[in-house]
């Protein structure tokens, strides 16, 4: 697993990285060597901040806990990371042990139950800057909302975070 870590308003220490890695290694037997994994250590006032991005194609799974300790947030998030993973990889499959996520997808069969678009909607894609998708996703009460960005004309999506701020999605092309 290619491993990265990055500290924002810190500097992780040996240790911090050496237990990452050692923790990393139950993730691993998931998504096997080829699957990348982005550690973010970040100090807020009183609070530690740990954050695991997983990726392996086009499966990510995310992680993000707050601790006094940044090792403690580092556990938690690990653990998390295997809940998230099992929860998702059983409603696949049972098996979780015996099968990697390249078996599952090969061989997947899906209740369509499941997976039934139950709604459909169309929206008009106006070109807006970030400020006024933000402004219009207040306005209609919702928690995302989709735009076109007047700035570089990609299609965007602006939502709540549950810190209270905001997130941008923009699309990225190979």
């Amino acid at each position: 697993m290619n491993i990265t870590i990055v500290g924002r308003k810190c500097t992780p220490r040996e240790t911090f990285k050496e237990r990452a890695e050692e923790k990393l290694r139950k993730v691993e037997k998931f998504f096997g060597p080829d699957a990348t994994a982005k550690i973010t250590a970040t100090v807020e006032k009183n609070q530690k901040i740990c954050e695991i991005t997983l990726a392996k194609k086009s499966m990510i799974f995310r992680a993000q806990e707050r601790s006094d300790d940044l090792e403690d947030a580092l556990d938690m998030c690990v653990d998390s990371l295997i809940r998230q993973i099992r929860k998702n990889k059983t409603r696949i499959e049972k098996k979780l042990r015996d099968v990697s996520f390249d078996d599952i997808l090969a061989n997947m069969d899906v209740d369509e139950e499941e997976l039934e678009v139950v709604r459909t909607k169309t929206v008009l894609l106006k070109p807006e800057t970030v400020d006024e998708a933000i402004l219009q996703m207040n306005l209609i009460g919702h928690l995302f909302y989709m735009f076109r960005n007047a700035e570089t004309d990609n299609v965007c999506v602006v939502y709540k975070r549950n810190d209270g701020g905001y997130g941008l999605i923009e699309p990225e092309f190979e």
